[in-house]
């Protein structure tokens, strides 16, 4: 790659520690803003960060190589994310800004969930915070596996070098600035990802001479549309709409509805959040796609096929923009990485130090065991990312699963069925992970396979959860009257404030 790329890289490098360096003047002086940014972010930057945290590199790389290799099969996962999200914006956003801040102004999904409860170290919280940690990890890596595969391919840096780099600057700025510099480098990310995502796939059309030219040269080797919808299976395609599921119990997500400014900004954010959201849905499938007949008809050699917007960045560009795109997938990639690690060490702060800790901690400490919770999970996922032939959209698949299953169900029935109980909360969360652990490493099927590779595992998940919170909050005692009117006071102020 030429030396303009490496300015425009190194351009986006500096805006990000930038960024980092204006955030902790500004709002870690304290944990709810390290943690919730004081609950004032606005909703523009709440939308985009939603979306470029939600989406990372499997946007450009996971689902355009998804698209290149399955053809419009892939598609289906796109109706069902853009589905979820959706659902999202609608059934929890406006609940859980205001029943987090009634309920005694919780600043993570695990504290919400034993607050809820109206113990603030129910065993729920606990475990809901190591199922964070757990899957994060995990989530984290498929990060890291995308910022190695990136500087591999687009710069000949050996994919060692490529974790550790991507690992430096993302955790620099997070260390710094908390959810105030995760969230505004989010909006910065966000829009150079709308931005990228728009152009390679025209670009790349532009090379044929027409529409006709361009889908019979992919259709040389992916069927069309018709073809895939009469080939495909209906457990294929539940599988890859259930994708949509997931939303409900993503923490990394559903933190930003906690933090926007008010309940009526929630609107706002949704149309400018579903809005962008297709826009580069569709831009990444399309360069899936155009990747496809380009291939066939120039002879591209595409080795792996989720670094086909890298190399369509590389021979449709000059240097200078290159770079720009090269920053892009930085951007989807770091935007995921330091909402996961935000949240994660949030976790390890609130949910397990703080329960456990008999120690008066003051505020500033809090923040500094904070840092030090970012920096370990990253280390882990480092030692998780070392192993170079995980693709990124199975990595992503398992951990979105794992949390959608967990909490996903949990967050709906906490937000609208008033006689959930804490046991049913714990049971949901447990069912509804063990579940999908089984049905991804169970080798239960012929061959030593598992059962994932039948039906995507959120869906058995998700369904045991559910089937768990109901039956066991039948039978279990009805919540205290103090659990009742917390429930009722913030149906109240929900009313209030949407009137």
């Amino acid at each position: 790659m030429q030396f303009e790329a490496y300015i425009s890289l190194a351009v986006y490098f500096l805006a990000m520690l930038g960024i980092g360096l204006f955030a902790y003047r500004q709002s870690t002086s304290d944990i709810s803003g390290y943690i919730l940014g004081g609950r004032q972010v606005s909703p523009q930057v709440t939308a985009l960060s939603a979306g470029a945290s939600d989406m990372s590199g499997w946007m450009l790389m996971g689902l355009p190589g998804a698209m290149f290799v399955t053809g419009f099969d892939a598609m289906y996962i796109a109706i069902g994310l853009l589905t979820g999200a959706l659902a999202n914006y609608l059934l929890v956003a406006p609940k859980l800004r205001v029943y987090t801040e009634v309920a005694d102004d919780s600043l993570t999904v695990p504290e919400f969930f034993a607050k809820r409860f109206g113990n603030k170290n129910a065993s729920v919280r606990m475990v809901s915070a190591a199922i964070i940690v757990l899957f994060f990890t995990l989530y984290t890596s498929a990060g890291l596996v995308a910022g190695g595969k990136l500087f591999e391919s687009a710069f000949g840096v050996e994919y060692m070098w490529g974790l550790l780099i991507t690992l430096g600057v993302v955790v620099s700025y997070t260390l710094l600035g908390g959810f105030l510099a995760v969230s505004m480098t989010d909006f910065v990310q966000g829009c150079i990802m709308f931005v990228a995502l728009v152009m390679v796939p025209i670009v790349a059309y532009m090379e044929f001479d027409s529409m006709s030219a361009m889908t019979g040269a992919a259709y040389e080797s992916v069927p069309s549309l018709s073809e895939s919808w009469q080939e495909m299976s209906l457990l294929a395609l539940v599988s890859s709409l259930a994708w949509g599921l997931g939303y409900f119990g993503q923490p990394h997500i559903i933190v930003r509805f906690m933090a926007i400014r008010s309940v009526n900004a929630v609107k706002t954010a949704r149309n400018i959040g579903m809005s962008w959201m297709t826009v580069t849905i569709i831009g990444s499938l399309g360069t899936g796609f155009v990747g496809i007949a380009y291939s066939n008809a120039f002879g591209l050699d595409v080795a792996d096929p989720e670094t086909i917007f890298i190399l369509f960045s590389q021979i449709l560009f000059h240097p200078l923009i290159s770079g720009f795109l090269m920053a892009a997938i930085l951007a989807a990639i770091m935007s995921t990485i330091s909402s996961q690690l935000l949240v994660s060490a949030s976790s390890l702060t609130e949910d397990i130090y703080r329960v456990f800790s008999n120690k008066d901690v003051s505020e500033k400490a809090t923040v500094t065991i904070g840092r030090i919770g970012v920096a370990g999970v990253a280390i882990v996922a480092l030692l998780l990312a070392m192993d170079q032939s995980n693709t990124i959209l199975s990595l992503v698949s398992n951990a979105w699963a794992g949390f959608g299953a967990a909490f996903g169900p949990l967050v709906l029935f906490s937000l609208y069925k008033k006689n959930l109980t804490h046991k049913a909360a714990l049971s949901g969360i447990v069912t509804g992970a063990v579940t999908v652990l089984f049905w991804i490493y169970a080798p239960v099927l012929d061959g030593g396979k598992a059962l994932s590779s039948v039906v995507y595992e959120i869906i058995p998940g998700f369904v045991v959860s559910i089937t768990t919170l109901w039956v066991v909050s039948k039978f279990d005692a009805e919540p205290s009257d103090k659990v009742e009117n917390m429930f009722n006071e913030a149906s109240n102020e929900l009313a209030k404030q949407q009137a």
